[in-house]
């Protein structure tokens, strides 16, 4: 079965051994944040709607997860906000009632949490990884430029709602842009916030692939360190230069070249990255590559850690 809407597995940084689920195309979400790895926002919207065929997600991970995969999450992610799609709710639950035997984790960007909704929709879920970049207005119009209707305060509240209403693990992911979120100000307010939503975990992030905005770069190891020290959570991780897991994923040949592509449309990716992800002898992988780039399937963006395959086409799945 070909497979339009799931992707991978691929080795997380974070998750271990994930098979992506990406319920919204590309690039379509509440926000247009200058650091996203999958590019400029095409359209912004706070509209929830069945974007994909909800059935056809089912049949594919009914396929998939039939041949009893090795697999430590099931994880909504992709290019796009994953909240937006009216029916994930309906598919958590199809997965903990056929496939129980699999953790089932959601990356997001957490501004949807407001609404009782989607909060109630998550409750089954094992994981829920909700990003917050900002504390002021300021900083969350400078780096997320939000929809005209979203609203900081009220975005904060939606994710202490759900803190309250959810007993799974909630990560909250921090990305941090040099010089906008990383003041003293910004820094007190976030260790204020971290109080009352109690996350299990925080995991500091700052720009590793290329960003939507040239101007966006990295905060160093020692500044991340510093803010982990003032932000004085129990456990705090820097993930921006946390390696994969070492596991990697036998692909038979014939497969190869459509998984790159799969993982460089919805990430740019290193030739590095590739050899993380696939196991198979680095000439092939170089050949595969060689032959996406001359039939100009993806292209390659030049970043100070390397050079970055992309695709460019921002309407592409």
């Amino acid at each position: 079965m070909a497979y339009k809407y799931i992707f991978g597995p691929i080795p997380s940084r974070r998750l271990g051994i994930s098979l992506g689920v990406d319920l919204v195309p590309k690039k379509i979400c509440t926000l247009d944040c200058v650091y996203c790895e999958s590019g400029e926002t095409t359209l912004k919207t706070i509209k929830r709607q069945e974007y994909i065929p909800t059935q056809e997600v089912l049949e594919e991970l009914s396929d998939f997860l039939s041949q009893q995969p090795k697999l430590d999450y099931i994880t909504f992610s992709g290019a796009s906000e994953p909240t937006l799609h009216s029916g994930i709710g309906v598919i958590i639950n199809f997965l903990k009632l056929k496939f129980p035997q699999y953790k089932v984790a959601l990356i997001t960007n957490g501004t949807l949490f407001y609404l009782k909704e989607v909060r109630q929709e998550l409750k089954k879920i094992d994981l829920v990884m909700p990003s917050l970049d900002a504390t002021t207005d300021a900083a969350f119009n400078s780096i997320n430029r939000p929809h005209s209707l979203l609203h900081l305060p009220t975005i904060i509240e939606g994710l202490k709602q759900f803190r309250n209403e959810y007993s799974g693990q909630l990560w909250l992911e921090i990305f941090l842009v040099g010089t906008i979120n990383n003041s003293k100000e910004e820094l007190e307010h976030f260790r204020s916030i971290l109080t009352e939503l109690r996350p299990d975990k925080v995991q500091l992030n700052t720009l590793d692939r290329p960003g939507t905005e040239a101007w966006v770069e990295p905060l160093s190891q020692a500044n991340m360190e510093g803010i982990s020290q003032i932000l004085g959570h129990s456990n705090i991780e820097i993930i921006s230069k946390a390696s994969p897991k070492k596991s990697q994923i036998i692909v038979p040949n014939k497969d190869i070249p459509s998984r790159i592509v799969e993982m460089v449309k919805r990430r740019p990716c290193t030739i590095s990255d590739l050899k993380e992800t696939f196991d198979i002898p680095s000439d092939v992988l170089q050949m595969h590559v060689n032959n996406l780039l001359e039939s100009k399937t993806i292209s390659i963006a030049k970043e100070d850690r390397g050079d970055f395959f992309v695709i460019k086409n921002p309407a592409a799945r």
